[in-house]
């Protein structure tokens, strides 16, 4: 979810014809970036500092801690006058203007984690008015204004609306009844259980040019979480059932559709824990993002017992990728925790929320039982909290250097 975006604002450049970097590093080293005070991570944030930022707060809230004033400030003050977010804007006092590539995935993602956190009903409703603006008459979204409708961003987008306390199927283009909403965009881009056992179920990225669909594990989460009606911080499903099953009976709905897209998934992971990503001249490897993404899919739509297998493959080998990728990684497998119930501060052994937090601004506090509990601990043994501070010190000089795995993940539009 987090390098993805990345990827999806490259192509996004590409397309608009304004030379992109490659993805690869030439052989000459290139300067340090001069990273903002309050941003979360270490390397160059120019393709994914609001959608990263906006992840870090958002998994902190979930996980109890507040976040540093300064990181939200730098969040809130990345905001266009008309509502819209950049992926990031290195001089945000300057007036955005044409050049200024907006996008929808930075702007659905802020306005989920500025919702969160409270206080910006106002940053929110300019932002939601203006992805309202840029809806799609199919009922969906791109990832650049006008673009040709993604699962991805029209998922992301109606957790936004979710956020702000708007129901994503009474959001259609230009307010028209007969308009279409997230949700039939969605349904569109579902493939029918009668398409195969390699992609009964599963949600395309989009059509290819000839408008067939082709399965993505990445699409296919995204679209179960959005037509669940939940965000980037889904909750697991109030009710665990049993193991959703593909069909295509009766009318198609935004139910069935979660269902059947999680059944896709469930038969993806279910033989070794972990969905793949092919990279070009190399054999499949896991990709540990999409996976947690499963995770919080499985979890939405079932419970958490239907998301224990890829669960409990990210506790066991998770730690290095979150490490070498970054703020974003970290909130992922918060994420995955939050939906299944399991403690983020001891995920297979790793303290998620730590690691997040030693990557920016030390929080302002944590709320959590177990933080309180720590620091009545440490006022008992007299130390005052010295302990705890001399261990977000520590925290932050490990998290230095921590680099940011743009190559770890593949565009959305790959199956």
């Amino acid at each position: 979810m987090n390098v993805r975006r990345s990827a999806a604002a490259l192509a996004a450049v590409a397309v608009i014809g304004t030379a992109a970097p490659a993805v690869a590093a030439d052989s000459s080293p290139s300067p340090s970036p001069v990273l903002p005070s309050g941003l979360y991570g270490h390397t160059d944030p120019k393709y994914d500092g609001v959608w990263r930022q906006s992840l870090a707060l958002l998994a902190q809230h979930t996980a109890g801690v507040r976040p540093a004033a300064k990181a939200v400030d730098w969040l809130a003050g990345q905001q266009c006058a008309d509502g819209a977010f950049a992926a990031f804007r290195a001089e945000p006092a300057r007036a955005c203007d044409a050049k200024v590539m907006v996008d929808t995935n930075s702007t659905a993602a802020a306005v989920q984690a500025l919702a969160a956190l409270g206080g910006h009903d106002s940053a929110t409703a300019k932002a939601v008015t203006w992805l309202k603006s840029v809806q799609n008459k199919d009922g969906g979204w791109g990832y650049t204004p006008g673009g040709p409708s993604d699962t991805n961003s029209t998922s992301v987008v109606a957790g936004a609306l979710a956020a702000t306390g708007l129901k994503p199927a009474d959001v259609r283009k230009d307010g028209k009844p007969g308009g279409k909403s997230p949700y039939d965009a969605l349904l569109k881009l579902a493939l029918p259980c009668t398409s195969g056992d390699a992609g009964a179920g599963a949600f395309a990225y989009q059509p290819d040019k000839k408008g067939k669909l082709a399965a993505n594990a990445d699409a296919t989460a995204a679209g179960v979480v959005g037509l669940l009606g939940q965000g980037l911080a889904a909750k697991p499903a109030p009710k665990a059932g049993a193991a959703a099953h593909c069909t295509d009976s009766g009318k198609a709905t935004p139910e069935r559709a979660a269902a059947n897209g999680a059944s896709y998934l469930a038969g993806a992971v279910a033989k070794n824990g972990y969905l793949t990503s092919v990279l070009p001249g190399s054999t499949d490897q896991p990709d540990y993002g999409n996976t947690a993404d499963a995770v919080v899919a499985l979890a939405a739509q079932g419970g958490a017992a239907q998301a224990q297998k890829p669960l409990k493959w990210l506790e066991k080998h998770s730690e290095s990728w979150a490490k070498q990728s970054g703020p974003a990684a970290y909130a992922q497998l918060i994420f995955a925790a939050n939906a299944t119930g399991t403690d983020p501060r001891d995920f297979g052994g790793t303290d998620l929320v730590a690691r997040l937090s030693a990557t920016g601004p030390a929080p302002q506090s944590a709320t959590s039982e177990s933080a309180k509990a720590k620091a009545e601990d440490s006022a008992k043994d007299g130390s005052s909290g010295f302990h705890g501070w001399w261990f977000v010190a520590a925290c932050l000089v490990a998290g230095i250097g921590i680099g940011f795995l743009f190559s770890g993940r593949k565009s959305r539009r790959q199956p």
